[in-house]
């Protein structure tokens, strides 16, 4: 049975920085996707960022237009992920989930929608604000 597990959500004031971390076991993700989504309070939940594999022990990464500059996302081992979020706006506040995909694509918009991911976390709440 897979299962995703997210930490490092919070309370974090305008401007300030949070690092997400995922970890999702019960079978390897080495040679696909995983990612991270919001969703904020009456909004539908949204890409975020996602690193995929391409090769070898190389991944790629893709990030939304939204928080391209802000935020980056590391593969830090074959099953676990981490968003790194600077710069944080009351607007980036939202319930972010971490999903992975047992897929590959070497495309470079594999993996930036939510029907191409197969398993998912139970969210971990970000707040921006004063």
């Amino acid at each position: 049975q897979v299962q995703m597990v997210e930490s490092g959500g919070g309370l974090v004031q305008p401007g300030g920085s949070l690092r997400l971390s995922c970890a999702a076991s019960g079978r390897s993700f080495s040679r696909s996707a995983m990612g991270w989504f919001r969703q904020a309070p009456g909004k539908e939940r949204e890409f975020v960022a996602r690193t995929n594999w391409i090769g070898g022990l190389t991944y790629d990464t893709y990030c939304a237009d939204s928080v391209k500059g802000r935020f980056s996302i590391f593969r830090d081992a074959q099953n676990t992920v981490s968003l790194r979020m600077n710069s944080l706006k009351p607007e980036d506040t939202a319930v972010y989930y971490c999903a992975a995909t047992t897929a590959s694509s070497y495309s470079a918009t594999f993996a930036t929608r939510e029907y191409e991911y197969d398993y998912w976390g139970q969210g971990t709440q970000v707040t921006v604000s004063s």
